[in-house]
């Protein structure tokens, strides 16, 4: 078969700048086949390359005493003491689950599983947010059917509990939804895996299932806004299997136990391109692949299609030749291909043979390392204007329009369709904060959360980023949890547009500060641009994941209250409107700044919760919907009422933030009245729990009430 010729039009729908081509034919030194162009354009396009994002990563804090490995790999590793380390990271699946969003999600679900196993982990909890348009948008209700449906379908079958994660709602997602992946395993902390490729002659060993033609061209497709030819990349969306990823998982660790394994690179966007090439960058070594020793399920596949396939459940290893046999014995018996395809070469060179044709015959160096990469010029978000309007609603009527709204609805119509309590070690349910699992064989715990507010991002950047960390500080602070580190996904539209640029520059300069401060390194991530369909950018949704510990799962504070608890208000009177939930869903206004974030006082008010956690019965952050929706969900998670004694707008409804909502005992109240006085910290009587009604100042409704409300309103919009 004749290949087509290279054409302008042909290196465009590669996703390829004409300067970029340029660059090609400089490095190359002549015409590249069309497989080498096919290459090219999966590792210089922006989902492998991160070219309009390394300048500002590398600002990000990475490293700090409980950091084995920081980002670079295919997840982040933690040490969480006794020789054990947590492997965690969140990645987006975003444009294929907008144009199949069964698939989409699933394979992304299946991908962040991969990326933590390859790390020789073995994965314990799953967490997804999830952002879609309006919810009288024609395409919402098949996204969130499908992308729920694509999620359990693959989790639920590989079995991995998923514990934790959030969905919301919003014009701006109305061409460009966002499913955020989060997967978290555990692994011994002298046993983690990498994919730097050693050693010259080493067998490059192809690992799982066959390839075919699903997902050629994924990358490229993911690295680009949509127009109205979208369903023309539906061919460009992987289809996965749970159950042959759960064999591939078992095999894989099973391998690791036999010391064949020198390096191994999950096959994730790019497919036996990204794969390839990063291993042997990483070792500073070339590779050979010779094609027809691919496993394949379609006939007649091209080397363009072998290189670019996303298919999925797939690995490439480079193996210690003496126990070839002993490594194909584990994939035998898991009845999972296991062929050699390739050797490692002492030159820098990436070398592709079909059928002893050569397809392909580039430096390899050139294709990771020395891709393009971009100083986009941006431009400063202009500050919001402060909103100083003064708002009055009466408050439970306030509150309807929260608990009615799918925003901030309970969210059981999603989470019961997730398996939850799979491997038996999960401790906290979503739907109460963080989720939380037992570290299983140990006294200890890990907590996980996943945070952002997009508004506040949109109107401020800055503050924005430093929000959407301290708002996952206090979710793990909650649990009694001491943070320990974090994972990103930067969700945000073309980058080439300075505006977009200025918000991506904003919300890292806000990141960085936050987890410098709060102790809370960036371990992992991932960067989704070009969220855009037809000019118009989704909302920017730098996604916060955070893992948290627990040295003894004993001390978890519950979550759950009682009557008789007192309610204590921990942090400053709420009095920020700007942006908040009641100004969206009450009073349909999106206006004002974003509420600032004072990161000392986030670190000193969350060293107080954990101190005194013994005598703390239930405690939740206050962030969207303030005290109000706060003290709401605390009261309607034991169907036990609640009386505050304010009924002030701002003080019910403000997003101030390094705030908590705490219950205790009678007791419990004054002894932490008492040690809050002791150090000069802002804690306050606010309540008491008791009864079947929520009061806030005179304005009263039963909590059944509300709570039925609450509970259908989910379902009832989009369900």
């Amino acid at each position: 078969m004749s290949e087509p010729e290279i054409t302008p039009d042909l290196i465009a729908s590669h996703g390829l700048s004409p300067d970029e081509y340029d660059r090609i034919l400089e490095i190359v030194g002549r015409t590249p086949s069309f497989t080498e162009l096919g290459i090219f354009s999966a590792m210089w396009n922006e989902h492998c390359s991160y070219k309009s994002s390394k300048k500002w990563l590398r600002t990000l804090p990475t490293t700090g005493p409980q950091v084995i490995c920081g980002p670079g790999e295919n997840a982040g590793v933690v040490d969480i003491g006794d020789g054990q380390a947590v492997v965690f990271k969140m990645e987006s699946h975003n444009h294929p689950s907008y144009i199949e969003p069964y698939q989409g999600a699933a394979t992304g679900v299946g991908g962040i599983l991969r990326d933590v196993f390859t790390m020789g982990a073995r994965p314990i909890a799953a967490m997804n947010s999830l952002s879609f348009g309006e919810t009288g948008h024609p395409r919402t209700r098949q996204l969130v059917h499908g992308v729920v449906e694509g999620i359990g379908g693959y989790g639920n079958a590989f079995g991995v509990p998923t514990v934790g994660g959030e969905v919301r709602f919003d014009p701006a997602y109305n061409g460009n939804c966002l499913v955020n992946a989060f997967a978290a395993g555990l692994a011994d902390a002298d046993k983690i895996f990498y994919s730097a490729a050693s050693g010259v002659g080493m067998p490059v060993v192809y690992l799982g299932a066959k390839t075919g033609r699903d997902g050629v061209g994924g990358a490229t497709m993911a690295s680009a806004e949509f127009d109205e030819t979208i369903e023309e990349k539906r061919p460009t969306v992987q289809v996965g299997d749970p159950f042959t990823e759960k064999r591939l998982m078992e095999a894989t660790l099973e391998l690791m136990a036999t010391g064949a394994v020198i390096s191994i690179q999950d096959m994730g966007a790019a497919g036996l391109t990204c794969s390839a090439v990063e291993m042997g960058d990483k070792g500073g070594l070339g590779i050979r692949l010779d094609l027809e020793n691919v496993p394949v399920r379609e006939t007649a596949m091209t080397a363009y299609e072998m290189m670019l396939s996303e298919s999925q459940e797939r690995m490439l290893m480079v193996l210690r030749p003496e126990l070839e046999a002993d490594a194909k014995a584990v994939f035998d018996k898991w009845d999972l291909d296991f062929a050699i395809v390739g050797e490692t070469l002492a030159e820098d060179r990436f070398l592709i043979l079909h059928n002893g044709e050569t397809k392909a015959d580039l430096p390899l160096s050139k294709l990771a390392s020395s891709a393009p990469e971009y100083d986009r010029r941006w431009e400063e978000t202009p500050p919001a204007t402060a909103f100083d309007e003064p708002l009055s609603v009466d408050p439970i009527e306030g509150l309807r329009s929260l608990i009615g709204s799918p925003n901030h609805a309970s969210k059981a119509w999603v989470f019961e369709q997730y398996d939850t309590m799979v491997m038996a070690d999960t401790v906290r349910n979503p739907g109460l904060g963080a989720g939380i699992v037992r570290v299983h064989g140990t006294e200890k715990a890990l907590a996980f959360t996943s945070d952002v507010t997009p508004r506040y991002v949109a109107a401020n950047p800055v503050e924005g980023g430093k929000q959407a960390v301290a708002e996952a500080y206090r979710n793990l602070t909650a649990t009694g949890a001491r943070p320990l580190a974090t994972t990103d996904n930067m969700n945000f539209g073309n980058p080439e547009k300075p505006r977009i640029m200025g918000q991506f520059v904003g919300a890292i300069k806000g990141i960085a500060a936050a987890v410098e401060a709060l102790d809370m390194p960036i371990v992992s991530g991932n960067v989704s641009l070009y969220n855009e369909t037809d000019g118009s950018a989704i909302l920017p949704t730098p996604t916060i994941g955070a893992v948290g510990l627990l040295e003894n799962a004993g001390d978890i504070i519950g979550g759950l209250v009682a009557e008789g608890h007192i309610a204590l208000l921990l942090g400053d009177k709420g009095s920020h409107l700007g942006q908040s939930a009641l100004l969206a869903e009450h009073f349909g206004r999106s206006e004002g700044d974003a509420p600032p974030v004072d990161l000392a006082k986030e670190a000193a008010h969350g060293d107080f919760i954990r101190r005194n956690s013994d005598r703390i019965a239930a405690c939740t952050d206050l962030s969207d919907g303030g005290l109000a929706l706060a003290a709401f969900e605390m009261a309607e998670a034991t169907s036990t009422g609640l009386t505050l004694e304010t009924d002030d707008t701002a003080e019910l409804f403000g997003e101030d933030q390094a705030r908590y909502l705490i219950a205790a005992t009678p007791t419990d109240a004054e002894a932490l009245l008492t040690a809050a006085a002791d150090v000069d910290m802002p804690l306050h009587r606010i309540g008491i729990f008791g009864g079947d009604t929520l009061a806030f100042g005179n304005s009263t409704a039963p909590l059944a009430d509300l709570a039925t409300l609450y509970r259908s309103a989910f379902a009832a919009t989009v369900g």
